[in-house]
């Protein structure tokens, strides 16, 4: 039990210090850790995949989106999951075989708990505030929408779509409905990998939206 504690209040010091999603690591589907700072300088679209869900069409048109914006400097980050609906059932060892069909090029990592007491420490910051790690689903006042981050609170389904700017800074939120071809998500991709560093209010600011999509 002790154990366990400590385990949680170092996961939590972890997502406070971090100032970035290229702080974290990941599962590879091999079992390796994979440090996501091999990714820094990308623009990210960190997804929670399910293969058995109504959303499974969306996995080759997440394909397509990558194999269109890699070249400019997009990386989409599928992480396979089984928190909603029991849409990734298998064992983590079989998550390979699952998706080998798909022939898929962007990056599947290992299956993760993307909420809940085991959610992995790199959701906790994605859903977190952009000042602590801690969850910020309630915003109340002008102060807390200034700390809020846009992609603060709960994952709610399969297939959320988190986009991050070249510096790791998740800017958006889009959820399941919201197709990987949607016009919303392209406008926020293009505006996130055309951004200029310390531009003022550049292409970044403008995708890091208030209002979650798909709502």
């Amino acid at each position: 039990m002790i154990r366990l504690l400590m385990t949680a209040v170092a996961l939590a010091g972890l997502v406070q210090a971090a100032s970035s999603v290229y702080d974290f690591y990941l599962v590879s589907l091999e079992g390796k850790s994979v440090p996501l700072k091999q990714y820094d300088g990308k623009v990210l679209l960190i997804v929670n995949l399910a293969t058995k869900t109504e959303y499974k069409d969306q996995i080759p048109k997440l394909e397509v989106l990558y194999e269109k914006y890699e070249p400019q400097g997009l990386v989409v980050i599928g992480i396979p999951s089984d928190d909603f609906g029991a849409g990734q059932p298998e064992k983590p060892g079989e998550i390979q075989q699952a998706y080998a069909a798909y022939k898929l090029k962007f990056p599947i990592f290992g299956k993760s708990a993307v909420t809940g007491k085991e959610q992995i420490p790199l959701y906790a910051f994605i859903t977190g505030s952009k000042k602590s790690g801690e969850l910020k689903t309630d915003v109340k006042d002008e102060g807390e929408k200034k700390d809020a981050s846009p992609t603060a609170g709960e994952v709610p389904w399969n297939f959320t779509k988190y986009l991050t700017d070249r510096k790791g800074t998740p800017i958006a939120r889009f959820d399941a409905d919201v197709a990987p071809d949607a016009p919303e998500l392209i406008v926020a991709i293009e505006e996130a990998l055309n951004a200029k560093p310390g531009a003022g209010d550049s292409g970044t600011q403008k995708a890091e939206r208030e209002l979650v999509r798909g709502q």
